[in-house]
């Protein structure tokens, strides 16, 4: 498909959604699985293309690894093949290629590991040539980039001979990822101590033991339903979102809270979680610092609502699959809407519709290779017909999404 067109057919909203595994937290557990040995149990793995790339590549015998565009495919992997002392080469799509990588090699070489660039210092493509333990057992790394990097040494961590020690600098960017990588670890028997006052973080030389693994529903997958919800023009609209816990691991979690002054009011079941319209409020400002991949959606949904948000935090949307902030400004103009950087330091606003929304035609999104643009713009179906380009892209992390989304509104290919 080239686009879909997405219209509210004018039913209730009434659905159960089956919603999508967590990628972040099947990408982990495959990870130290293939560090068992391959020895775990591992159940409701994820069906998005970058989870099953994993798979792919951690059965693969080829020289070449091609991640395509999973940046925590890149990452998890390149620690995992330099640990385990395969000799390999990194390789991705363009936009991978430009997504940077340098802390990561730099903290891996520090460790004993022999990488050599291919092409642009600090970027994929990256040559492996072999891992020799140096006794280094502590680094330092810069906490504000991506905690993938961090959550990559992490689990390697227990298979150095003396363990590591993770001094994190600078601030801490999305910290429940990380909190997330610690807590699949200790499930399979690492021993990890934290510190974060100091923002220090230990782990022990404590093989991983093998274990079964039952992976839950994404909540960042769920965020676009709490979107559906907060858009619903009917005030008894009801939805239920499946496999999702009260006490998540993951961060993106954060929706149910986010979500509240937005109108939607959620409460957990013995199957997962029932969405409910409830009152909005006129102005909601968050820093998404700890939730970044929630950001487009709640951007876009306040712009709909006409409820002026402010927003923190969103530094590392510059370096995902799109410049996101670059691609949210553009997209939301559409729409009749701005993203505005407000302050120096990176606040931002998303400013109510400056036209009706009666009079607007029907816009047509780019999605800039970046499934979470699609994903975020498609609620706005709830109260005005759009048009999503290149629809295929949810395949990165959420393939059953356009046949889910078709349960509360029109989809047609055109």
């Amino acid at each position: 498909m080239t686009a879909v067109r997405l219209s509210h057919p004018h039913r209730p909203v009434r659905a159960t959604i089956p919603l999508a595994s967590s990628k972040s937290e099947s990408n982990r557990a495959l990870i130290i699985d293939a560090l068992t040995g391959f020895r775990c149990d591992l159940t409701n793995l994820a069906s998005a293309r970058d989870t099953q790339t994993m798979i792919r590549l951690l059965k693969s015998t080829e020289q070449t690894a091609d991640v395509l565009d999973a940046g925590t495919t890149m990452r998890f992997l390149t620690a995992y093949f330099t640990v385990t002392n395969q000799q390999k080469i990194m390789t991705g799509t363009a936009r991978m290629c430009e997504r940077p990588i340098g802390i990561l090699v730099d903290a891996l070489r520090s460790l004993g590991a022999d990488i050599t660039y291919l092409n642009n210092e600090g970027y994929p493509p990256l040559q492996l040539n072999g891992f020799t333990a140096n006794g280094n057992s502590e680094l330092s790394i810069r906490g504000d980039v991506s905690s993938q990097y961090v959550s990559a040494l992490l689990m390697i961590a227990p298979l150095l001979p003396s363990g590591l020690t993770i001094n994190l600098t600078g601030a801490v960017g999305s910290r429940p990822y990380i909190e997330m990588t610690i807590e699949q670890m200790r499930h399979f028997g690492a021993v990890v101590d934290t510190d974060w006052t100091a923002n220090q973080l230990r782990v022990q030389p404590t093989p991983y033991t093998p274990q079964s693994y039952a992976v839950e529903s994404d909540w960042s997958g769920a965020s676009y339903w709490y979107s559906v919800a907060a858009l619903a023009d009917d005030d008894t609209a009801e939805l239920e979102l499946l496999g999702l816990k009260a006490r998540s691991l993951q961060g993106d979690s954060a929706i149910v809270d986010i979500m509240r002054p937005l109108g939607v009011e959620s409460t957990f079941t013995e199957t997962g979680v029932q969405l409910t319209k409830r009152p909005a409020e006129p102005t909601l400002e968050w820093d998404f610092t700890n939730c970044p991949d929630l950001a487009q959606t709640v951007a876009v949904c306040a712009a709909m609502k006409g409820i002026r948000l402010t927003l923190t935090g969103i530094e590392s949307l510059k370096i995902k699959e799109t410049d996101r902030v670059a691609a949210l400004q553009a997209e939301l103009q559409k729409l009749g809407a701005e993203l505005v950087e407000v302050e120096t330091n990176h606040r931002y606003e998303v400013r109510r519709l400056m036209q009706p929304l009666e009079t607007l035609s029907v816009p047509e999104i780019d999605t800039y290779d970046d499934h979470r643009m699609a994903m975020a713009f498609a609620p706005v179906a709830m109260l005005h017909p759009i048009v999503i380009h290149e629809p295929g892209v949810v395949a990165k992390s959420y393939p059953s999404f356009w046949d889910d989304m078709a349960r509360v509104v029109t989809v047609e290919e055109v």
